[in-house]
């Protein structure tokens, strides 16, 4: 027969319990970090989306919380700006968004520049246009080949979509009777449509810009502007 010492009873009966025991627990409190972290940022996230339905970020601004850990707060954006649209938020608003730009679509329309002198002059990225992201498509030898017919038309100019528009039809003169036409200034084709000489707002077209707005000849305004955050 084999005698087992106390000793050795010791080591194999309770050493491999121990063990497992504290792997069990180093993974609860791993999968509990990462469940904590996880619900800290989307708590952040939505308080960030919540607070971003005060106002109106430049064109192609990235989500609002990493908009706030990438802005610098630098203004180049707001110098960049050729009709003087971007203006940077006031410190009441908190520390966390002073200074950082927004546009003021109440008061003058953003003219959707050919080149987007605001983005390029973002260099943290809290701007960031489209055509900048990298590309994972395979190249087509085919596509190099300057013979080669095109297959379809080029892609039309990528807009960003940077505030909800609605007209409010009691202001809207046409609605009343009296012809105006004033909003027709919109430059996104097919955005602003016309029914019985009515404006209608094609939502799925309409960038929000708000020159339509600012052309409105009504005080106060018969165009409603929005944050996309609301």
């Amino acid at each position: 027969d084999v005698t087992l010492r106390h000793s050795d009873a010791i080591r194999y009966n309770v050493n491999p319990g121990i063990k497992e025991s504290r792997l069990d627990r180093r993974t609860f409190f791993t999968r509990g970090a990462g469940k904590a972290a996880r619900a800290v940022t989307t708590h952040a996230e939505d308080q960030a989306r919540k607070n971003a339905a005060r106002w109106i970020r430049p064109p192609f601004a990235i989500e609002e919380l990493d908009f706030l850990l990438a802005c610098d707060r630098c203004a180049e954006c707001i110098d960049a700006c050729p009709h003087h649209v971007i203006f940077p938020l006031a410190s009441k608003l908190g520390i966390k968004v002073y200074a950082t730009p927004a546009m003021d679509l109440l008061n003058q329309g953003c003219h959707l520049c050919e080149d987007w002198p605001c983005v390029q002059a973002c260099t943290k990225g809290a701007l960031k246009h489209p055509v900048n992201e990298p590309d994972d498509k395979p190249e087509n030898k085919e596509d190099n080949n300057p013979d080669k017919a095109p297959d379809k038309a080029p892609e039309q100019r990528k807009l960003p979509v940077l505030a909800m528009v609605s007209i409010n039809e009691e202001a809207c003169l046409p609605y009343s009777g009296p012809e105006c036409g004033a909003c027709d200034i919109c430059p996104v084709q097919g955005a602003m449509a016309w029914a019985m000489q009515k404006p209608v707002i094609n939502s799925q077209l309409c960038t929000g810009c708000a020159l339509c707005r600012e052309a409105c000849i009504v005080e106060p305004k018969a165009i409603t502007i929005k944050s996309i955050n609301q």
